[in-house]
């Protein structure tokens, strides 16, 4: 099983440790494809202060952010899980795992990211700021920037079994399952069941809970309709609607009572 999940808007700083090794992540397919981005990302900002604020799109709040970047060749790197923080990660909970259900996230999960690609959660990585919406000036829009390494890698680390997709809209366009891989996709809607309506806050705790669950569970279903039955006997509420036509995605509405 494969879960895509997106990163965290906000990031834990930097580990006191050593640097981001670029040769130790996970799939080297993407290595060269990171490298430009990175290059282009640091330059940026040890460029035009203001310049590299616009094109991040930060307020002048987060100007502490460009420094950041301009010193991530050095900067410590630490776990991408101890660095994605927010509401889906809390709710996640990586480091309160058994050892047991760890293992699992570290096999299962893939966190897509504007300057990585994509990265497990036992990656180490420095503390960043460049969302899969920013333009660069001369690699372009970084979403479609990465379709066409994410084409020839991604279907490889999704092997054979189900594709639980998480992903926000800005990151689920830099890769989208095709083929056969998309037939063993499948989406998740969070949903308020008395108004059918999408919350963010709580959709984002519930993905997280959802995916605490299924590792904690340590059942990998094979396919979107054995996840509806697991989720089913793990308590949650689901409604699933099969695609018409095969090679597309499974759409599954989680149906929630209370906003917390």
């Amino acid at each position: 099983m494969l879960v895509l999940l997106p990163p965290s808007e906000g990031k834990a700083a930097s580990g006191p440790g050593a640097p981001l090794k670029p040769e130790s992540l996970s799939l080297p397919g993407l290595s060269a494809a990171r490298a430009a981005v990175f290059d282009e990302l640091v330059e940026l900002c040890r460029g035009d202060e203001e310049k590299a604020r616009e094109v991040l799109g930060l307020s002048e709040g987060l100007r502490g952010e460009v420094a950041k970047n301009a010193a991530l060749p050095t900067a410590g790197a630490r776990p991408a899980g101890e660095v994605y923080t927010g509401v889906l990660y809390d709710a996640l909970g990586l480091a309160s795992l058994d050892e047991a259900a760890r293992e699992r996230a570290r096999q299962w999960l893939l966190v897509f990211s504007g300057l990585w690609g994509a990265v497990r959660v036992d990656d180490r990585i420095p503390s960043y700021r460049c969302s899969m919406g920013v333009k660069l000036p001369g690699l372009g829009a970084l979403g479609a920037y990465w379709r066409t390494p994410m084409a020839s890698v991604l279907p490889e680390a999704a092997g054979d079994g189900l594709v639980l997709d998480l992903r926000s809209s800005a990151y689920a366009a830099a890769w989208r399952p095709k083929g056969e891989v998309a037939g063993r996709t499948a989406t998740v809607r969070v949903l308020h069941a008395p108004t059918r309506k999408v919350v963010s806050h709580f959709n984002k705790a519930t993905k997280g809970r959802i995916v605490r669950s299924l590792l904690e569970a340590g059942t990998a279903p094979a396919g979107p309709a054995e996840l509806v039955e697991v989720l089913r006997e793990l308590g949650y509420e689901v409604e699933a609607e099969a695609p018409e036509k095969a090679g597309k995605a499974w759409s599954l509405d989680v149906l929630v009572t209370e906003i917390h």
